[in-house]
């Protein structure tokens, strides 16, 4: 059996301890010189001799503090024994954060945007930046074959500007009365959205419309559109999704209108939110999906909290849009002036939904409906939460649709609405997406709601007025303002004048034009693609 030599171990007599070096250096040969002995008191508790565990995150705990007895008689940082060395590393240490950062607590969109291209300078449009490209499912970038170079984003925001005098000039269409009942709605007697079939709803651009035509021919105003489009421009710096507006500049007039079958006829459904929608289009909770359903709720609601019992205010004029004998929605169109300058006015129709008699005066409602599609996307039940924190309902709508909301409470202020009517409609499965009841149903002041969701009136007529400053500046044509698919701005091209028509037809361009197939490199094998530049006049008006 092989021995075990355990050594010799040294007798202290002066003390306790090892012995000194010089008079133990004939025991220990191999003994380290300049080590420090870590002394402590017969009354310290002896637990470790050396100690690996130890966490040195509190830099601003003093080692003779006498909460720490035990740790303390192991600190060698400040020993001039050890060179110095350990103090500097320590000395050089930072703990990094890895925690992630609060958002701002601040309404998206509180702040103008840029002039043209910037669509959003508020510390919050970051956050919304920082999604990632998928949840970005809806591009409407049109094809612009004959399109020129967009221009540069702008620097400095637009200045606000005081909202602009206004007038109404002609009043269509007719109202239906709103019904009181719904107010009491609560989701445990909630009710189901009924299908109105029968009612036709128009969505009618700027330059279709036959008054609108009528008051351009008259040298009404300069500019030209509808509370739909103002919205969008407006609430630009809100805005996630891509959009676009077709601008036309015809002599000294301006007419902002939008495509058949646009995006802007649709609602979204949380564009502002965190939480990615799935990316399946024929998904019932895609974007898309979401938005066609928003749109048919929106309709449907806006028509049955009303009295349907023939009684109807009517005005100086019919539906402009309906034929005879045609049943048409309750829907009244208010074409209003705005004065923008002293040389420029702005004509837009705005729409109101509904009418109330309150105080024996007579009052405008706009009628919209939140959509409820499943919770846990939202984090919120609204069949449990409606009643006791309707609050905390709102506020988390604000977040997930801070942008829909903008839009709706800037058609109210168009229009110059006493009221405007929110509600709270719900799937009665989150897997059934055609059968849905009416939980809640809340009214606010649009100026009270403005405030409420942080919307500067003054920063949405700056934005207007920047565009339309721009805008007049352009030679006599066709242009298409959209909105960046993956950034905070937006563009102007120069597109055909028959662009967008009906009976337009794209022709394809030139051979030696087409974007060509990418290219393989040899030594990386990387994919290079080669663009084409569209080689027309670039604009250069900056903001």
């Amino acid at each position: 059996m092989v021995g075990f030599d355990v050594g010799t171990v040294p007798f202290n007599s002066d003390g306790w301890g090892p012995p000194e070096p010089e008079s133990s250096s004939h025991l220990l040969p191999n003994h380290p010189s300049n080590v420090p002995f870590a002394p402590f008191s017969r009354s310290d508790k002896l637990g470790r001799i050396a100690d690996w565990t130890r966490n040195f995150n509190n830099q601003n705990r003093n080692p003779s503090n006498p909460r720490y007895p035990s740790d303390s008689v192991f600190d060698f940082a400040g020993d001039e024994s050890f060179g110095g060395a350990a103090g500097d590393e320590d000395s050089s240490f930072r703990l990094v954060d890895g925690r992630p950062r609060r958002a701002p607590s601040s309404v998206p969109g509180g702040d103008s945007s840029t002039t043209t291209t910037s669509a959003a300078t508020s510390p919050s449009a970051a956050t919304r930046r920082s999604r990632p490209s998928a949840a970005t499912p809806r591009r409407s970038v049109p094809a612009a074959t004959a399109s020129t170079t967009s221009t540069a984003p702008a620097e400095t925001p637009p200045a606000a500007r005081p909202p602009p005098s206004n007038q109404d000039l002609l009043l269509c269409g007719a109202l239906e009365f709103y019904d009181r009942t719904y107010d009491r709605i609560t989701p445990k007697n909630s009710k189901p959205l009924e299908r109105f079939k029968n009612r036709n709803f128009f969505k009618v651009t700027t330059t279709d419309d036959p008054v609108i035509r009528r008051l351009a021919n008259e040298d009404k105003a300069t500019v030209f559109a509808t509370d739909s489009i103002l919205s969008t421009l407006m609430c630009a710096p809100r805005s996630v999704y891509s959009w676009d507006i077709v601008i036309q500049r015809v002599g000294n007039k301006l007419f902002f209108d939008k495509r058949d079958g646009s995006q802007l006829d649709l609602l979204s459904v949380h564009e502002t939110s965190q939480e990615p929608l799935p990316e399946a289009k024929d998904d019932i909770n895609s974007a898309y999906s979401l938005s066609v359903e928003a749109a048919y709720i929106n309709q449907n609601f806006s028509q049955q909290v009303l009295i349907r019992d023939g009684n109807k205010v009517g005005f100086e004029e019919g539906n402009p849009f309906a034929s005879d004998g045609e049943e048409v929605a309750s829907v009244a169109y208010r074409y209003r002036r705005w004065k923008l300058d002293d040389e420029m006015y702005l004509v837009a129709r705005c729409e109101v939904q509904s009418v109330a008699e309150v105080n024996n005066q007579r009052s405008f409602l706009t009628l919209n409906a939140l959509n409820e599609f499943d919770p846990k996307y939202s984090g919120v039940d609204w069949r449990q939460k409606l009643e006791t924190q309707r609050g905390a309902v709102l506020a988390t709508e604000l977040k997930n649709n801070a942008n829909k909301l903008a839009k709706w409470t800037s058609q109210a202020l168009l229009a110059s609405a006493d009221m405007m009517k929110l509600g709270y409609v719900s799937r009665v499965h989150p897997r059934d997406h055609f059968n849905h009841v009416i939980l809640a149903v809340v009214g606010y002041k649009p100026k009270d709601f403005a405030a409420q969701i942080n919307l500067n009136t003054s920063n949405m007529w700056g934005i207007v007025k920047s565009i339309v400053d721009l805008c007049m500046k352009l030679n006599e044509g066709k242009y298409v303002l959209v909105k960046d698919p993956s950034k905070p701005q937006v563009r102007i091209y120069e597109v055909p004048a028959d662009a967008f028509e009906n009976d337009y037809m794209e022709e394809p361009l030139p051979e030696e034009e087409q974007v060509q197939p990418p290219a393989e490199d040899v030594e990386g094998g990387e994919a290079i693609a080669t663009t084409n530049d569209v080689e027309d006049k670039e604009i250069t008006n900056e903001a």
